[in-house]
Parts: C-alpha cells; structure tokens; sequence
C-alpha cells in the first residue's frame, strides 16, 4: 500500500486517518464513483481487473484508491495525481 505526497498533505490537511476509506474501498464500498464504475469493480473483482474507488475527505478533496489488477499494490492518490 502507497499514497502519494499530494493525498497524504491532503489527509494532513482534512486531520482524517486513509485507514477508513481503505476499509471502504477492502469492503466493497467504492464511495463516489458513477454507477458505469460501480459495475466495473464488480466485474473487476470476479476477473480480476483493477479497482477504483473514490471519496471526498471533510476539505471536499477527492482521493482516489486504486487496487491494481494484480492485486499487487494499491494506491492512495489525488485525481489529478493519476
């Protein structure tokens, strides 16, 4: 597991902990992704694809939270950061 400089400044920032939002991204919980996405997880998660999810924290800045197809990392990123 990895977060960028800019997603953790931005937790810093919100005084929010990523462990929350990366329980909600373990559990199934992709937060605010278009229903398009939605069901591309779950395909991902049968297939084996990658995974998105995305989340505002309390400052109203979108994280994104990537699990590569692999499963090998996921990523805890800012949008603009991809």
């Amino acid at each position: 597991m990895v977060a960028t400089p800019g997603a953790l400044a931005a937790f810093e920032e919100s005084g929010e902990e990523p462990t929350p939002y990366l329980q909600r991204h373990c559990g199934g919980d992709w937060g605010e992704v278009n229903e398009h996405d939605r069901l591309e997880n779950e395909t991902s998660l049968q297939h084996g694809f990658r995974i998105l999810s995305a989340y505002k924290l309390r400052r109203t800045v979108t994280i994104w939270i990537i699990t590569e197809a692999d499963r090998s990392s996921t990523t805890v990123l800012l949008p603009e950061e991809y």
